[in-house]
């Protein structure tokens, strides 16, 4: 009876330690705003506080790692790194700020270090900001600076990883993404977003792995998913030896800045079905402006843990 219960308790042990979700995060993310603008500080530290005082999932917290130019300069000119030296804005929606340069290679360390552990088998999550999937080769814009989830990628490519797939669930087409992976080899891009919406690109498929699943506005929630599925699917063909998303939230039915129809259970069951590919993944925080933010944030990292 005594040894039945000891293996349970190490049965539970070893089980919540493999199904440990790493965060990677850093509370300085926090330290910059405009305001009024639907890209604020609370988006992290409201979610660090509910991930904090949750009992769904175990949790160990990692701070972003480093980042060198040379894989900055695989997704961007050499211009985008000196623009963000200039105090001036980049456009309307993208303000300057004081050491953004700083904020911005903070959230590219912490897509690196989340690409090397999701490569590594981990479950990992990076909870910071500024997003970046709006970032082209050539511009900061729409709320990002840095392009995270494209310069993970081609730092995985670059290091032996033989073909990456790159999972975009934001409501707003990642026109940057798009833009810096176009027809590279060994790399895909998915995204599943509504449109006609901001930026206004993304209506069809671009080059050769370049895949658009565009939603109309106020689509009923049944077709949201089985656009979200198609596209999954599709990515299931293309092969992928690691899977880096895009994890916008801001395709939910209260998101101020889109006419999505997605619940937070509908989040919870994409993070399963990514899960379900049994592949190395890693998710990056892009967009979502809703107070319900960090409930869908624990309801996709319940899925994610699930699958």
């Amino acid at each position: 009876m005594v040894i039945g219960s000891i293996f349970l308790l190490l049965s539970e042990w070893i089980w919540r330690d493999i199904c440990r979700v790493i965060i990677i995060t850093d509370e300085k993310c926090s330290g910059y705003h405009s305001p009024g603008h639907p890209e604020r500080p609370a988006r992290i530290t409201t979610a660090v506080e509910r991930l904090k005082h949750q009992s769904e999932l175990p949790l160990t917290w990692v701070a972003p790692g480093s980042v060198g130019d040379a894989s900055i300069l695989r997704a961007h000119a050499p211009e985008v790194l000196a623009r963000l030296k200039v105090p001036q804005n980049f456009d309307a929606d993208t303000p300057y700020f004081d050491k953004i340069t700083d904020y911005a290679r903070a959230s590219v360390g912490a897509a690196l270090e989340a690409m090397n552990r999701g490569r590594g088998g981990e479950t990992v999550f990076v909870l910071m900001r500024p997003p970046g999937h709006h970032a082209t080769r050539e511009h900061s814009m729409g709320f990002c600076y840095l392009n995270n989830i494209a310069i993970a990628a081609l730092e995985a490519a670059a290091t032996g990883t033989k073909r990456v797939a790159v999972f975009d669930f934001d409501v707003h087409h990642g026109n940057g993404t798009e833009d810096i992976l176009l027809d590279r080899e060994g790399v895909a891009f998915f995204s599943i977003h509504q449109f006609p919406a901001y930026p206004g690109t993304g209506e069809s498929d671009r080059g050769r792995n370049c895949f658009n699943y565009p939603v109309a506005p106020g689509a009923p929630r049944e077709t949201y998913r089985a656009t979200l599925a198609r596209a999954l699917a599709d990515l299931k063909q293309f092969g992928p030896e690691l899977v880096a998303v895009s994890a916008g939230f801001d395709a939910y039915v209260r998101d101020p800045l889109a006419d999505g129809s997605l619940l937070a259970e509908d989040f919870e069951s994409l993070g399963r079905e990514l899960r379900a590919l049994k592949l190395p993944l890693f998710s990056l925080l892009e967009g979502g402006y809703s107070k319900d933010l960090p409930e869908l944030i624990l309801a996709y990292l319940i899925g994610l843990n699930k699958g």
